[in-house]
């Protein structure tokens, strides 16, 4: 039987891991080999409508970590795959002009929590806290790194935008949400992003 490594996210829960609803469970469990979790859905809103922030999140946009504009009722997909213990994840927002991809990729990071770094090759890395919270599991950033032209900074905590994640499962069956926000001092909300999916593992297709 092959071995299939533990999932990031349920290790940072820990004792938590009960309190999360059966269906995010599944979702943030490990995927078995050979097999592939699929998200369908679509977003209610993603991006900002400050228009001011378009040309600064553009700079993330082609590395594959945010989506520039202001965009609403967009389609999706989801692939998660668990590859070394990792949790991989690659999302592709259908927009009008053509699809936009987002890859990120999880792992455990100390004292409880999940490093998530975002974009191909990585463009963010955020490290956060994980919670569970009425049964759905939350996400807060407590640091920040960037790159951009072959640098890497990290962002000083005082300056650093607030990231917070909660994936809940909706009251209608089969339908989890996932919303996320991104706060800067002094600024208010630069980036978010709502939506609804479904969720299901199957083989992997060769």
């Amino acid at each position: 039987m092959d071995h299939v490594p533990q999932s990031p996210y349920l290790r940072a829960l820990g004792e938590q891991r009960p309190a999360l609803h059966p269906a995010l469970s599944t979702y943030f469990s490990p995927v078995p080999r050979g097999r592939v979790g699929i998200g369908e859905g679509v977003f209610e809103r993603v991006g900002t409508p400050r228009r001011w922030l378009w040309p600064i999140l553009r700079l993330l946009q082609d590395g594959g970590a945010v989506l520039a504009g202001w965009h609403e009722q967009v389609p999706f997909t989801i692939r998660n795959r668990t590859i070394a213990g990792r949790a991989v994840s690659v999302r592709t927002l259908h927009l009008p002009d053509g699809d936009w991809v987002m890859k990120d990729t999880v792992t455990a990071g100390p004292g409880g929590r999940v490093i998530d770094q975002i974009g191909e090759p990585t463009t963010l890395a955020v490290s956060f806290d994980v919670a569970v919270d009425e049964h759905a599991l939350t996400l807060r950033s407590r640091a920040m790194g960037v790159r951009l032209a072959g640098v890497r900074v990290r962002l000083p905590r005082l300056l650093a935008p607030v990231v917070r994640l909660r994936e809940s499962a909706e009251k209608q069956a089969g339908l989890q949400r996932v919303e996320l926000t991104v706060d800067a001092p002094l600024i208010g909300r630069i980036y978010e992003y709502a939506g609804t999916f479904t969720f299901r593992v199957e083989q992997e297709r060769v």
